[in-house]
């Protein structure tokens, strides 16, 4: 073989063995670090590591995670942190679940991937599951792994169904990063730079604004411009955990129906019982035409999503052509063991039901200790475990955060808001746990007030 490809044998195989290892020593753990570090800078992404070493740095090793229980993780070196983060939404199960790990263990050991041309039962079961907890008479799923291929799937069967081209969205909406779910999204900042993307046209709205959507879809009609939906989060997750008037999703599923316009709830990080209900909707009792979900949905175990309709609008995905919309690896087996696991936990758990109840004792704590530093802090918004800490400037978020991460605690910004630090904990976590953030928090407010 040439030389490269026995340099890539001899590191593939280093690294699995480390990979099997239980236990990692000490001069290992930061020999992993550093050539983790140089494996992003030069073959990931340089600007993505710069981004996040102030926060990553602790002591003169930056962490590197290595393995996690509930809501705590260890990095490479041993080092406990209290997960804040959640993985953005993907761990509400927590770490590492036992009951999601077993059952994609034991499916792994059994086959990892179907065949795609025979009857897998395990995406039937998921298909079942999944219309027995959705909202409403959604009746069918599609399976995928990513949130943005759960919208790009929603916004393509909005178009088929309707035929219809146009959608309105929300200013500072997050629903993903390929071409599609990009053209939705509400931060100009990333639509730009690709140039060109959706070829309909997209209108974008103040979130919350239900007289605005209403404005927009007249408007619309009497120009002659065919909306197929309204996508929105019911609440706004990138945004920094922005909770709409209880009258707008009322008021715009009544309007989506007047104008014969869908209507798509992005539940890709408000479902499955981040926001104290199962899902977000669930708050203002309103069913959307089509749902969109991921994250959590895989237990943080594997990748997987789904867009879910009724079978009124599902017959386009069937006939005439039931090949229409397909992939490859998207709901394979180790995907939806997981998923049917995860969703078998939140169910016996109640997880939604934690999340209301972790929610409401920490919140208010939460907003007590920020009313302490009127100089630090504009509001705390929220739902559930789903939190925004927003701040007056963004450079002292960003010192607020990093003095977290040095006392152990994960929390991070988000993608369409600079001044939002988010709290969104796995739904597991303890109340032990969230008052020993608190007092962290305490600490690090005290700390960073000094430097104002």
């Amino acid at each position: 073989m040439p030389q490269n490809l026995n340099d890539a044998l001899a590191y593939s195989e280093r690294w699995l063995d480390i990979i099997k290892r239980t236990e990692v020593p000490e001069e290992l753990g930061k020999e992993i670090i550093t050539e983790s570090q140089y494996n992003f800078a030069e073959h990931f992404n340089k600007g993505w590591l710069e981004y996040r070493k102030s926060v990553t740095e602790a002591g003169d090793w930056a962490a590197t995670e290595w393995t996690g229980s509930g809501a705590i993780f260890k990095d490479v070196l041993g080092r406990e942190y209290i997960d804040c983060l959640g993985g953005y939404g993907m761990m509400d199960h927590g770490w590492s679940h036992p009951d999601v790990v077993s059952a994609v263990q034991a499916q792994l050991m059994r086959t990892p991937m179907p065949s795609q041309e025979l009857i897998d039962p395990l995406r039937g079961v998921l298909a079942r599951l999944m219309a027995e907890i959705t909202p409403g008479d959604i009746k069918y799923s599609f399976f995928c792994a990513s949130g943005t291929e759960a919208i790009e799937g929603a916004i393509k069967l909005a178009k088929m169904y309707t035929k219809k081209t146009g959608f309105i969205v929300a200013v500072k909406a997050f629903h993903g990063k390929t071409m599609g779910s990009l053209s939705m999204m509400g931060k100009a900042d990333y639509r730009q730079p690709p140039g060109t993307l959706y070829g309909g046209p997209v209108y974008h709205v103040p979130f919350g604004d239900a007289e605005a959507v209403e404005r927009q879809l007249d408007i619309c009609k009497k120009v002659g411009i065919e909306i197929a939906a309204c996508l929105f989060e019911p609440i706004q997750g990138e945004a920094g955990a922005i909770v709409p008037p209880d009258d707008f999703w009322p008021r715009i599923r009544q309007a989506t129906k007047d104008y014969g316009v869908l209507l798509i709830a992005d539940e890709v990080q408000t479902g499955l019982g981040r926001t104290g209900k199962l899902w977000g909707v669930e708050h203002w009792n309103v069913v959307p035409d089509i749902l969109a979900v991921a994250k959590s949905l895989g237990g943080g175990v594997m990748p997987v999503s789904a867009f879910c309709s009724t079978e009124e609008i599902w017959q386009c995905m069937m006939y005439p052509n039931p090949f229409i919309h397909t992939t490859t690896t998207g709901g394979g087996a180790l995907a939806c063991s997981a998923a049917i696991a995860a969703i078998n936990v939140i169910l016996r758990d109640k997880l939604w039901e934690q999340a209301a109840a972790k929610g409401d004792y920490f919140i208010p704590k939460l907003k007590a200790l920020a009313s302490q530093y009127p100089q630090i802090y504009e509001s705390i918004t929220g739902k559930g475990l789903l939190i925004g800490q927003h701040l007056h400037d963004p450079e002292v978020g960003y010192k607020v955060a990093a003095g977290l991460f040095k006392r152990g605690v994960l929390v991070a910004g988000t993608l369409t808001s600079a001044h939002t630090i988010r709290i969104e904990p796995p739904l597991v976590i303890t109340y032990e746990q969230l008052d020993e953030v608190l007092n962290r928090l305490s600490d690090t407010l005290a700390e960073v007030s000094k430097t104002l």
